[in-house]
């Protein structure tokens, strides 16, 4: 897809003045250009027979119509202080850009706070997922859906708050939490959550946001330090690298397997790489599978940072508990100590001149 993006940097708004969240502190934000677009994705072949504007969409069978599917749609803010370290945000499953912006709590979100630090933000919905909802066939996923053939969402409120340690069971939180109290917060948490349109496709998504990254270089001049979520992170490994300066991964749901295209590719390429861990993991409930799970992604991320140093490349992984930041589930982010760990991510670029 060819990137034509002036009348969309044109139509932007300009020197927009922001109030920054809603910890009292009277910041701003000084905003000199915002927007919206979309990258990559197809276009679906003509619906069989021949097209008739006097019906349009009172024909259910829509002849001669295509439909623009799969692309990943991006809102972008740049400010004024930009430091020409751009960073594109990419969400785990469940989730949108808008778990980047803003915390259940109603607290400034990582996209204002490195913002402030200088990053421009470039804050996608993968396809599939949010405002780029638009695919060929809708999901039959059996996380978002019962199965194929049903069109009724699956719920999933307690199972992924356990999953994602929390708690053990909503509304509790685990002793030391750092995830917002009361019931208002987790509401909001629970509402955030978002499914699929169509299934979970790694390929496509990791061309998109392939796409995003070209198109980020070519509206700043400058590489995408790379942040990606969860299920994101998975997706992450896979993009194409020649336009990511950095890439920053919170529990992804993996890590490359050593020798493997992912992990030679990104030797190749030099791509600086830092992997973070929460709480709950060493300590988190024996009997609770999830624990389990996250231990053993963990372990392989402390692995894969292992080969990739030897082999001459530079990756971090950073358990939280163990630099004395403590209580923060799969959402640190969004919790009460995110500007703390904001922070430790911003000491980690500047060390590789990416501030």
């Amino acid at each position: 897809m060819k990137r034509k993006l002036t009348a969309i940097l044109t139509a932007s708004v300009l020197a927009v003045t922001m109030l920054s969240g809603c910890n009292g502190s009277g910041d701003t934000l000084n905003i000199k250009d915002q927007g919206m677009f979309s990258s990559g994705g197809t276009v679906t072949e003509p619906v069989s027979g021949e097209y008739d504007p006097t019906t349009n969409w009172l024909d259910p069978q829509r002849p001669g119509n295509t439909a623009h599917v799969d692309h990943a749609n991006v809102f972008y803010q740049i400010p004024e202080n930009d430091n020409g370290n751009p960073i594109v945000y990419l969400h785990g499953y469940g989730q949108s850009r808008m778990g980047w912006m803003t915390t259940p709590d109603g607290r400034e979100g990582w996209s204002d706070i490195f913002l402030k630090k200088g990053h421009s933000a470039f804050l996608v919905d993968q396809p599939r997922r949010g405002e780029a909802g638009g695919t060929a066939s809708m999901t039959a996923d059996d996380l978002d859906a019962w199965g194929e053939g049903m069109k009724d969402y699956k719920p999933g409120d307690q199972a992924w708050y356990t999953h994602f340690r929390i708690g053990r069971v909503a509304p509790e939180r685990y002793e030391g939490s750092q995830f917002p109290e009361g019931e208002e917060a987790q509401d909001q948490f629970f509402r955030q959550m978002t499914p699929n349109t169509g299934s979970f496709d790694q390929a496509v998504d990791a061309a998109a946001l392939g796409e995003v990254m070209a198109d980020v270089k070519e509206m700043t001049g400058n590489k995408a330090i790379f942040i990606t979520h969860s299920q994101g992170g998975r997706v992450g490994w896979d993009v194409p690298v020649e336009n990511i300066s950095a890439i920053v991964a919170i529990e992804p749901g993996g890590a490359p397997e050593i020798g493997s295209e992912q992990y030679n590719k990104l030797l190749e390429a030099k791509i600086p790489i830092t992997i973070y861990f929460g709480d709950y993991i060493d300590n988190g409930p024996e009997d609770i599978q999830s624990t389990g799970f996250w231990k053993g992604v963990r372990d392989g991320a402390l692995e894969f940072a292992e080969a990739y140093n030897a082999a001459g490349g530079d990756a971090t992984v950073v358990d939280l508990p163990k630099v004395g930041i403590t209580g923060n589930s799969h959402f640190m982010f969004q919790e009460l100590n995110n500007e703390e760990i904001a922070d430790h991510i911003e000491a980690w670029l500047e060390e590789r001149g990416l501030n």
